[in-house]
């Protein structure tokens, strides 16, 4: 592709140099760019293309798709994604809290050897880890009266 003669410097710009390009578009695509670039408040069909070039090079990219969605949308999916958050935390506390009553009754009305408590303990964890943490009480009672 050939370069030709420098158009201007960008004020501000540490010395870049726009450079001249030949486009070919079709009479429609014209159209609609010039309502487009009268929406977006560019001053020119070359100002809009660049602002057009530069949105499609980083959405093609996608190294940063928040700068692709509009503002209010990503302003509500932030605001989902952080209530939900506190949401699982505050339920997470309070069945830590339950958990750990539960604990404490059954330590306070039975005796179990240090030994029985740590091979529990690792059946427990190799149990959560094969059934990715769905585990409920049924399968507990019939593991304990001698079930698989």
């Amino acid at each position: 592709m050939r370069r030709k003669q420098p158009v201007s410097v960008e004020p501000g710009s540490p010395t870049e140099i726009k450079t001249r390009i030949p486009v070919w578009l079709y009479p429609s695509t014209l159209e609609v760019m010039d309502r487009a670039a009268e929406t977006a408040g560019c001053k020119s069909r070359s100002e809009y293309l660049e602002k057009a070039a530069l949105f499609y090079a980083g959405y093609v990219s996608g190294q940063d798709a928040t700068a692709y969605l509009p503002p209010a949308l990503a302003s509500v999916l932030r605001g989902t994604v952080q209530d939900t958050e506190n949401r699982i935390c505050r339920l997470l506390f309070k069945l830590a809290v339950e958990l750990d009553m539960v604990m404490n009754v059954l330590a306070a009305g039975m005796e179990i050897s240090d030994d029985a408590l740590r091979s529990l303990r690792g059946r427990c964890v190799q149990n959560v880890k094969k059934t990715s943490g769905s585990i409920t009480l049924d399968k507990a009672v019939e593991y304990q009266r001698g079930g698989a």
